[in-house]
């Protein structure tokens, strides 16, 4: 029996990515908000988003999956190569990650300064929230609903314009130190959670320097930084 068990947690521990990836397979229909939090319960982190489907990555089993997001659902979820999740390095889809994982807390922070309102509400927290997703995520806009829930999805309908745009090529032909240094400045700026803000547009200015458009939620900012990441002004727009 003893040889029984070690056998099978041997299986268990040297599953293969295309077996650990068909487990997910679980998760087709779920909404996009409850499923995402299952991923990341499993181990997954999102490692980039590009031409519409998001891609996971989990390092414990070496498994990159896509995933498609259709009316705020899982629609499907299938295995992907290790290179789309940019597994070996950096990928500018992880910067992107973390912005939409700290977007929600930044966009809510940001709704309630405007209303000069910072206590606690959980119930209508948990309508923008419940907002937020389904305008990220692109599910049916409800205006029957909560109050909450409309300030939500705005603002994350807004997040996902600034995914979107992050994405395009033409924004990445400023070098990475550039428009990471622009990105932490602007999260500084807006007083925003780190992770925040995301180059949404650049243009070269020559002599080496370079202007960056800076998303962080609806606000926005205009960045001037030379190629090594030095910062030379940011002003709001």
């Amino acid at each position: 029996m003893t040889k029984g068990i070690a056998a099978l947690t041997l299986l268990a521990t040297a599953m293969t990515p295309v077996a650990a990836a068909a487990q997910e397979n679980d998760l087709q229909g779920a909404r996009a908000a409850g499923a995402e939090s299952e991923l990341q319960r499993r181990g997954y982190s999102l490692a980039k988003t590009s031409g519409g489907s998001q891609f996971w990555w989990n390092p414990r089993t070496d498994t990159c999956i896509r995933v498609n997001v259709w009316q705020g659902r899982y629609q499907t979820v299938a295995r992907a190569s290790a290179s789309d999740c940019g597994k070996g390095g950096p990928s500018p889809g992880a910067v992107v990650g973390a912005a939409v994982a700290v977007g929600l807390i930044a966009a809510l922070a940001s709704h309630k300064k405007n209303k000069g309102d910072s206590r606690p509400d959980a119930g209508h927290d948990a309508e923008y929230e419940r907002g937020y997703n389904d305008g990220l995520y692109g599910a049916n806009y409800d205006r029957h609903d909560s109050e909450g829930y409309h300030e939500g999805y705005l603002a994350g309908e807004t997040e996902a314009q600034n995914r979107r745009a992050y994405n395009r090529p033409y924004v990445r032909t400023a070098p990475q130190a550039a428009r990471d240094a622009c990105a932490r400045r602007a999260d500084d700026y807006q007083n925003a959670p780190f992770g925040s803000s995301v180059p949404i547009s650049v243009r070269d200015i020559g002599r080496g320097s370079w202007e960056i458009s800076v998303a962080t939620g609806r606000y926005r900012s205009r960045c001037i930084v030379d190629s090594r990441g030095y910062v030379s002004d940011i002003s709001p727009y």
